[in-house]
């Protein structure tokens, strides 16, 4: 995987938070706010994969989840099985559990493996030229910055702000310590009793990348965010501000098929000749965390066969548009 990463570090500097959690808790509720929202959201629980319920609740069994949520339609949809994810950590565990199956199965196997983290900084895509035999790109929304695809890959960019809320200490209703968080045209993501994040903004073509946030970015977030919360969980008045933090996604092009994740080999971009084969792992976008891992199967695959056919068409047609 290629990143703009500085000096070379050990494993246990990168994963040193590990004993926190990698899961926060469990459960999400879906206030239903229009009909439109209705008709979907029963279309999805109806077709729910079994191991992933969707459960369809009143107005009384969401406050006894949630109280005093607002359901203005008398219909909610709660996932009990969900979960909110603190990605980094996430990733931290996912590469530890990469490396303790390597040490598994290196005993049984004639060749010699390994998976190491080594950190190197480089300019361009062809600084690895020599090194690898292949490099998967995986750089969200920064991938623009490698000179051999600047220009070339069909992202959407959009700044996103989140809001850090907490409860005062002079307001004596917690959030209750089992409830779920909240997805509907705002979201919540609970953290604590007394401790959440509102997410999120949309700002379309930023290429703003800082994660800092300014007092008056902040503000605009606020006014953006708290009248969407407030339509579903009118006690969000009482949370004050604690902070804010922002980020850019790479969302990928909309397409007949939907919008799609970016796949395949970019070396026709890179250059022709070059004796690294480059792919491209992008555009994931809100479900990422739902599909990424069988992405991630089907990206080995296509690396290890040099075969992009072993992903979905609609996944490497992109390509087909940029030339």
């Amino acid at each position: 995987m290629v990143g703009s990463m500085g000096s070379n570090a050990g494993i246990g500097e990168w994963c040193s938070d590990l004993n926190n959690f990698i899961v926060r808790r469990r459960g999400i509720l879906r206030p239903a706010i229009d009909m439109k929202n209705v008709n979907v959201l029963k279309e999805n629980a109806q077709n729910c994969d079994p191991s992933c319920r969707i459960e369809t609740i009143d107005k009384d069994a969401a406050r006894r989840l949630v109280p005093n949520i607002s359901v203005p339609f008398d219909l909610a949809f709660h996932m009990p099985q969900a979960v909110n994810v603190h990605p980094l950590r996430y990733l931290q565990a996912l590469f530890l559990a990469c490396q303790n199956l390597v040490k598994e199965l290196s005993p049984t196997s004639h060749a010699q493996k390994a998976f190491c983290l080594h950190k190197e900084s480089i300019v361009k895509l062809l600084d690895l030229e020599g090194s690898y035999d292949a490099a998967i790109i995986c750089l969200g929304a920064k991938a623009d910055m490698l000179p051999e695809l600047s220009g070339r890959l069909p992202f959407r960019t959009c700044r996103g702000v989140i809001a850090h809320l907490e409860l005062p200490r002079n307001m004596r209703e917690d959030y209750p310590d089992h409830a779920p968080s909240i997805l509907s045209n705002a979201w919540l993501s609970i953290q604590g009793t007394r401790s959440l994040y509102m997410g999120s903004t949309w700002e379309w073509k930023s290429r703003d990348s800082t994660p800092n946030v300014s007092a008056e970015e902040a503000s605009k977030a606020l006014q953006e965010l708290l009248p969407k919360a407030s339509t579903f969980y009118p006690g969000i008045k009482d949370w004050t501000f604690a902070g804010a933090r922002a980020g850019l996604r790479a969302m990928p092009p909309k397409t007949a098929h939907g919008s799609l994740p970016l796949m395949g080999c970019v070396n026709d971009l890179v250059g022709k000749n070059c004796s690294c084969k480059y792919w491209l792992f992008g555009g994931l976008g809100s479900r990422g965390l739902l599909y990424h891992a069988w992405l991630g199967h089907l990206m080995a695959q296509a690396v290890l066969s040099s075969d992009e056919q072993v992903f979905p068409f609609e996944l490497t047609s992109w390509k087909n548009v940029s030339r």
